[in-house]
């Protein structure tokens, strides 16, 4: 019995060391805590921007569409977006120092309509909560301090922006509705296959490939529509005139942004002055009510002498 107890002992000591330095060595092994950077930003001031400079979003509500006229007399359709209440809420540190992203909010919402994590998060920051929360890259020389707020003056009439907002849903489509497919044929030998996809595959490899194009559910997804001009400014109803279509519905949230794929397009017209990194009241030059962009050229109503 002495001898077993002698035995037991040894060996809880040896298998004791055993895994105290296995979870040493495991320790030794982790990766270490990433190092975050935020950017620092003491006062709200106006700053020089430059090409590689990527200023902050905003969200915006989908009110419609409409139609105005260019200094040519030619109707353009316009959707018109409107900024409520938009706020910096936060800073979020990034892994690289040269990289930074702002918490950006929308809206209102009353304290029994919140969460409490996110009631706790609005109060930290002193910021009245929020309906909607964004984040946008941003570069940091453009970091904002908490509270800012960002208006309609934030863009500049003739600039570009990307729109971002989910598209309308519309439920479980067919192949033609949603991949546009041409069907079958109307008749001469087709029975009940007048809509449907045809073959699937083949008996070599025996399977369907990934991706294939089949019926499902269509919209309600995420989309971007690029490089759309803003034709107007509104700086006392604070909205957005920008050309075209606007993904989503009415009083759908959308962000708004500079635009990025800028191949052979200007982002800013030529001699526009860009608040940077927002425009600020009492530190930027007092705008108008409306400002509204130039499409500039030659009259397309004139006849051309070819």
């Amino acid at each position: 019995m002495l001898y077993c107890r002698t035995y037991i002992g040894r060996l809880a000591g040896t298998l004791r060391s055993q895994f105290s330095t296995s979870a040493i060595t495991t320790r030794a092994k982790l990766p270490q805590e990433k190092i975050r950077y935020a950017p620092e930003v003491s006062e709200l001031k106006l700053g020089a921007y430059t090409p590689k400079s990527q200023r902050t979003g905003v969200i915006a509500r989908k009110k419609g569409m409409c139609g105005m006229w260019d200094e040519w007399g030619v109707r353009v359709p316009v959707t018109v977006l409107q900024l409520e209440n938009v706020q910096v809420v936060s800073i979020l540190k990034t892994s690289h120092p040269d990289l930074a992203r702002l918490q950006i909010g929308c809206g209102t919402r009353k304290d029994k309509n919140t969460t409490k994590p996110l009631l706790g998060h609005f109060k930290a920051h002193g910021i009245e909560p929020k309906a909607k929360l964004f984040e946008f890259p941003i570069t940091p020389d453009a970091a904002l301090p908490v509270g800012t707020e960002l208006t309609a003056a934030h863009f500049v009439p003739g600039q570009l922006v990307d729109v971002t907002a989910p598209s309308l849903g519309k439920g479980f489509q067919g192949v033609m509705k949603r991949w546009g497919f041409s069907g079958g044929r109307a008749s001469h030998g087709n029975s009940l296959a007048h809509r449907t996809l045809g073959s699937t595959g083949n008996i070599n490899p025996g399977r369907v490939y990934p991706g294939k194009k089949m019926p499902g559910r269509m919209g309600g997804k995420s989309v971007t529509v690029i490089r759309l001009p803003v034709m107007k400014v509104d700086t006392v109803l604070n909205c957005v005139w920008v050309k075209g279509s606007v993904p989503g519905y009415d009083d759908q949230f959308v962000k708004v942004r500079d635009s990025i794929k800028l191949v052979k397009h200007r982002l800013f017209p030529e001699g526009a002055s860009v608040p940077f990194p927002t425009f600020i009241p009492g530190q930027s030059p007092a705008l108008p009510r409306e400002l509204i962009a130039r499409v500039g050229g030659q009259d397309p109503l004139v006849p051309s002498s070819d």
